[in-house]
């Protein structure tokens, strides 16, 4: 089978500008994350190894000349074990009825199972008599398997559903990143660009900022411990210094203090996020400072504090209060 995508999306006719809303979803860690950043061209959402890093439905916004694209990269869909995870899956369903097109992932690595058919099933029934968004299937992690690999998963994917176009790509190398762009952009309705020139993400500084740091603390944990980990910016703030709490500083003169509350559900996790003699939370800190030095760019100084609260994946109010 041909490298290129099957079926172009492309409309005939005079070139219209085109805008719209694309959801990317499919299991977890099939790499939606790693597109999403790869589309944008710049880091708008955290990856990991882990699964379930993404928890939040990020915008990514690519703008071109004929078209902008709005990118939504959601939650992995799974079976919940847990409120949390309950309400992620939701969020999933939620976005994908406001969206023009839907981007369902598939890893080339991986053959087609139970979680690809339960989310091709809610596709199939969103889109009876043609009512629900456009689907690209979109194949990705291309550049760990042979080419006859690709070949054989491509015809699999065909069989799973009807869809509008369906495009191999290896977001990692780049490999037909750009006839993405191009099948996405033909699936999306005439409209008139909906964000400014520059903009990348809808997200805040501050939400940006808790995810970096969420990312550094999954990398070498264990794997029961990703799903407890969350992460709240408690104040962004320019000081003295020379440590004077009563001087005047002006906007970027300062030293500027980022301090965010990073939650487990158990002191034994507390333990092992802050390691001995505190020497994970260091690694955990100078990692994500890195990352926070260049969304702000300039310097910080991380202010990183380990709390308890007891389950709250499972308790509707401490999901609250942490933003879920």
């Amino acid at each position: 089978m041909a490298e290129s995508s099957i079926g172009s999306g492309e409309a005939d006719g005079p070139l219209e500008h085109r805008a719209g809303f694309v959801a990317l979803v499919g299991r977890p860690n099939v790499g939606k994350s790693t597109l999403t950043n790869a589309l944008v061209g710049e880091k708008v959402a955290i990856t990991s190894s882990k699964p379930q890093t993404t928890r939040r439905a990020i915008r990514g916004i690519l703008t071109r000349e004929d078209a902008q694209i709005i990118l939504v990269d959601t939650p992995g869909v799974h079976r919940p074990r847990t409120l949390l995870g309950e309400r992620l899956n939701d969020l999933v369903r939620e976005t994908l009825t406001e969206v023009d097109v839907v981007g369902f992932c598939l890893p080339a690595d991986q053959k087609i199972g139970p979680g690809d058919r339960f989310i091709a099933e809610d596709l199939a029934e969103m889109r009876q008599g043609r009512r629900g968004p456009k689907v690209v299937a979109i194949v990705t992690k291309c550049d760990l398997v042979r080419p006859e690999r690709i070949a054989e998963h491509l015809m699999d994917v065909d069989q799973l559903l009807d869809v509008d176009a369906i495009v191999p790509i290896s977001a990692v190398t780049g490999r037909q990143i750009d006839d993405l762009v191009g099948v996405i952009a033909g699936l999306l309705p005439e409209s008139p660009q909906l964000y400014p020139d520059g903009q990348l993400t809808e997200e805040s500084d501050e939400d940006r900022i808790a995810e970096l740091i969420r990312e550094a603390a999954l990398e070498g944990v264990r794997d029961e411990l990703p799903h407890s980990i969350a992460v709240v910016v408690e104040e962004i703030a320019e000081t003295d210094p020379d440590g004077d709490p009563f001087a005047e500083v002006a906007p970027g003169e300062g030293r500027l203090v980022v301090r965010a509350s990073l939650f487990v559900e158990r002191d034994s996790q507390k333990g092992i996020i802050i390691g001995r003699g505190g020497s994970r939370l260091r690694e955990v800190g100078a990692h994500a400072r890195e990352g926070i030095n260049a969304l702000l760019g300039r310097r910080v100084h991380l202010d990183l504090r380990v709390k308890v609260a007891k389950d709250w994946q499972r308790d509707p109010r401490q999901l609250g209060r942490l933003g879920f």
